[in-house]
């Protein structure tokens, strides 16, 4: 079973969603993802200022194995990304939701309205694979 954080928000593609005292959100993948690519290489993040769309691929993580995208689970503004990953991308296999998170965005509507998943029934769909 994967670590699944309760006070998080998921989407079904395995990224994480973090909210930030500041109104923005902090963005990674998840620990079943991280576990599903292996020992990753390579992160490819959004660039700073850049406008997305919910469910738009916009980061690519690379491991040994495979590249996959990573989508980004609501719409808004790039306002940061973590740039420690670009010489450390094992952070992501080492810590999924401290100091592997990918990057920060400012959202263009609710979170609510986004429907993201809460940690149980992520958990559910992360088992049923």
């Amino acid at each position: 079973m994967s670590n699944v954080p309760a006070d998080l928000h998921y989407a079904r593609s395995h990224e994480w969603l973090r909210e930030l005292p500041d109104g923005s959100v902090e963005i990674g993948i998840s620990d079943h993802a991280q576990h599903a690519l292996g020992d990753l290489v390579f992160v490819e993040a959004p660039a700073v200022g850049r406008k997305l769309k919910a469910g738009e691929a916009c980061a690519v993580v690379e491991s040994v194995k495979a590249a996959s995208d990573v989508y980004s689970p609501v719409g808004g503004e790039v306002l940061a990304i973590n740039d420690a990953l670009v010489k450390a991308p094992e952070l992501i296999n080492q810590d999924p939701y401290g100091a592997g998170w990918i990057w920060r965005l400012r959202p263009d509507g609710a979170i609510a309205a986004a429907g993201l998943l809460d940690a149980n029934t992520y958990s559910a769909v992360a088992e049923a694979g």
